[in-house]
């Protein structure tokens, strides 16, 4: 699948057009948000269960803590593949 669309690029390309170019980083922009976004909330999730066991007393502070972070992490990748979409729609 990755090959066939980067010979497509290169071939569109070859044609003096760059709009291959511009879906294949729309493609792979695309990937790597939601790839970032997974570690970022993985991340937050383990720390914040660290952060539990050492003071259990503190979990509904530090859950919400976590749950806003994630919310505004979610929001941010939604908006970078919104993006990433919008340019490979829009040539």
């Amino acid at each position: 699948m990755f090959l066939s669309l980067l010979l497509q690029a290169v071939a569109e390309v070859a044609n003096n057009s760059g709009a291959g170019l511009a879906v294949m980083g729309a493609g792979i922009g695309a990937g790597l948000v939601a790839l970032g976004a997974g570690l970022g909330i993985g991340r937050i999730g383990g720390s914040a269960m660290d952060a539990i066991g050492r003071q259990p007393d503190a979990s509904g502070k530090i859950q919400t803590a976590m749950l806003i972070v994630a919310a505004l992490i979610e929001g941010l990748a939604l908006f970078a593949v919104v993006v990433c979409l919008l340019i490979s729609f829009k040539l």
